[in-house]
Parts: structure tokens; C-alpha cells; sequence
């Protein structure tokens, strides 16, 4: 059995970092449908879920991506992976900020995957951390190259956009509350398609 104490302290630090908004019933199927209850993700992967959750509180394992409205604390599939590919808990942190050559951007990019709120990709590494920034900033930027409008100009928006697509979930209403405004995929996905529709 879990301990309730350390579970309600883990549930007030995701608000302190996300807000307190509502989970609708379709924000929770979609949560239920794109990630796991950390506790049944423990008991799968045979860790303690108190342990768990005190290494969430101390910065040492990004916080939940969402708390359902029943209170579940919803994780990736994958919460451990990363660990396993830095070599350990313990060398994680150095392995993840070596993927930037700036420590500034490192460091902030670590702090953001801590909050847990990389909910914006359908798998959290640091290649795809970096790849979707290069993408976003593709996309963005390409209304101003010379052959924009063009065919050539639009196919390689598109394969930009497709790669986009490939690496975000869809994500859901609850996301918008917290982030204040559109995420990633509608300016850079939905947004795009539609006002530049595919020439054939």
C-alpha cells in the first residue's frame, strides 16, 4: 500500500507547476488512452511507487505528465528508459545535459523534463527533445525563405510537418489550460496543413 502522504505532496508539487485546472472526461481518456498510473507502472516494473514518488520530489524523476480526475498520477510508458540509457539514476543528469552544447539551454531543458511537462512528445529523449526544437523552428521560419508558395517550397514544409506530427501525441484540452494558449502541434502542425493545404 502506498503511502497517501507522500501521493497527496507529489499531487501538490505537479500543481505548483502546472496550475490547478480541470480535467474534463475527455482530457482523462485521453490520458488513460496515451499514458500509465505510475502506481501500476511500479507494479509492473516491480519498483516501489513511495520510492518513486521521493525521487519525483527531489529532482531526481520528472513529475507525473497529468493528474487524472479520479487522482491517478499518469507517467509515460517509458518513465524509466532514460535512466536505463544513461547507465543509472545517478549518472542520468550529466548524461542528459551532455546532449547540449550550451549549459544554459541544458540546464533548461533538464528542468523541463523534471516538471514532467514534456507531455509533447510520444517518447522523451533527449535526441527528440532537440529534433522537435529544430523542427519547430524549421517550420516557423519558412514562411520567409524566397520560394515560399511555392510547390517545391510547400512539399518540403509538408516533410517537415509530417516529422512534427510523428514525434507529438494529439494532445488535449487540459494542455492548452496550463501551457496558456496553443501548443506546438496547433501552430505548427494543424495550423501549417491548413493554411498551406499539400499541392499535388
Amino acid at each position: 500500500m502506498s503511502d497517501p502522504e507522500l501521493k497527496a505532496r507529489l499531487a501538490a508539487r505537479f500543481r505548483e507547476v502546472n496550475g490547478d485546472h480541470p480535467m474534463t472526461a475527455a482530457d482523462d481518456a485521453y490520458v488513460t488512452a496515451w499514458f500509465t498510473d505510475l502506481e501500476d507502472l511500479c507494479r509492473a516494473a516491480g519498483r516501489d511507487t513511495d520510492q518513486v514518488r521521493r525521487l519525483m520530489l527531489a529532482g531526481r524523476l520528472p513529475l507525473p505528465g497529468y493528474l487524472r480526475s479520479d487522482g491517478a498520477q499518469m507517467v509515460p510508458r517509458d518513465l524509466f528508459d532514460l535512466a536505463e540509457q544513461a547507465g543509472g539514476l545517478d549518472a542520468m543528469e550529466g548524461w542528459f545535459l551532455a546532449h547540449w552544447d550550451d549549459p544554459a539551454t541544458a540546464e533548461g531543458e533538464w528542468a523541463a523534463y523534471l516538471d514532467g511537462q514534456y507531455v509533447c512528445l510520444r517518447s522523451v529523449t533527449p535526441r527528440n527533445i532537440r529534433y522537435k526544437d529544430a523542427l519547430v523552428t524549421a517550420i516557423e521560419a519558412a514562411p520567409a525563405e524566397p520560394d515560399a508558395g511555392t510547390p517545391a517550397w510547400t512539399r518540403r514544409l509538408h516533410a517537415l510537418v509530417d516529422e512534427l506530427d510523428a514525434l507529438e501525441p494529439p494532445f488535449t484540452a487540459y494542455d492548452r489550460l496550463r501551457f496558456a494558449g496553443p501548443v506546438s502541434r496547433d501552430r505548427c502542425i494543424d495550423a501549417v496543413r491548413a493554411r498551406h493545404p499539400r499541392k499535388e
